[in-house]
């Protein structure tokens, strides 16, 4: 299409903002390829077609006038559109290749997400991933600090776009060795005998009521005395498989460690829901598209392993 409504040619339009942003003709002509002539022609007759000077022309170069700078910004604006129009198409066309930041709590990246990962490089090689593993601080995906995030609440940003992944679910750990030491607690009562291992103070807790432990089944008011306070998730899931003592942790730090051993599992901890964020600009990238379809196939995996488990636990009860 070369004839925008109105009658302007698409290919002044571009002429003029290669003008502008130059500030002569001459310099302008070297970036287009053009004669300074030819493109100082061009102008003129942008300009005779909105009737209205563009620029004031002197010795020393091109100013833009009033009507000038408001066209530039308007022209500016639609060429930037038009650029990301091109590049969506682009990233719908062509196969997800380049970089991929990635960002979420260091527990959740360094547990679920990186043992995923090795996967996903086997089927996209192209897209290069960095995972941005960060606590009580959460990058701004608006500035692009990070591509897409894995949150663990839902997002109020108008600017984001959300998929709602899985809900996480705590439960009560303890390694083998510790259980081997001291035995194994049957009631929430029995803790009291035990050492337990819960989320410092000192920093903001990534989920409510993250210490549930010390206080479910106590009178108002009192708490269970921990052995140690850590303000790290991760720090929490170290310090169980060492054998310290007994904490709640996210299901998921267990997979990878056969020394963990849940106890007391009637007992309901919190649950915490995961979404994956990214901003609205992405949509149609195809490095967002393929990570979040993985990830969703990823949940959908783990749901059925997790219903198979449970089956053949209740079929051998």
């Amino acid at each position: 299409m070369m004839t925008a409504t109105g009658g302007i040619d698409w290919r002044r339009l571009h002429t003029f903002l290669t003008v502008a942003e130059a500030g002569s003709f001459t310099r302008a002509g070297r970036e287009l390829n053009l004669s300074q002539s030819a493109v100082s022609r061009q102008v003129s007759l942008l300009e005779e077609t909105l009737s209205t000077s563009l620029f004031h022309r002197n010795s020393r170069g091109l100013v833009l006038t009033e009507a000038g700078e408001d066209f530039y910004e308007t022209i500016r604006a639609m060429a930037n559109k038009l650029a990301m129009g091109v590049a969506r198409i682009n990233e719908r066309q062509e196969k997800p290749e380049g970089p991929l930041k990635i960002t979420t709590s260091v527990a959740f990246g360094s547990s679920w997400l990186t043992s995923r990962m090795n996967l996903f490089h086997q089927l996209y090689p192209d897209i290069s991933v960095s995972l941005l593993l960060v606590d009580n601080l959460e990058l701004d995906l608006s500035l692009r600090q990070a591509d897409c995030a894995l949150r663990f609440a839902r997002q109020t940003q108008l600017n984001l776009v959300q998929r709602y992944l899985m809900k996480i679910h705590y439960r009560v750990f303890a390694s083998r060795d510790y259980l081997d030491a001291h035995g194994t607690p049957e009631t929430l009562d029995d803790l009291a005998k035990h050492e337990l291992i819960v989320y410092g103070d000192e920093v903001p807790a990534p989920v409510d009521h993250i210490n549930w432990l010390l206080t479910m089944d106590m009178p108002e008011g009192e708490t269970r005395e921990p052995a140690l306070r850590v303000n790290s998730v991760y720090g929490i899931y170290r310090a169980v498989e060492s054998g310290l003592g007994i904490a709640a942790l996210p299901y998921y730090m267990s997979e990878r460690s056969p020394n963990l051993i849940e106890i007391l599992p009637k007992l309901k901890g919190p649950a915490i829901e995961v979404f994956f964020v990214y901003p609205e600009e992405l949509r149609h990238s195809r490095r967002i598209q393929v990570v979040r379809d993985f990830l969703v196939e990823q949940v959908k995996k783990d749901k059925k392993k997790n219903s198979q488990a449970k089956a053949e636990k209740n079929g051998k009860a």
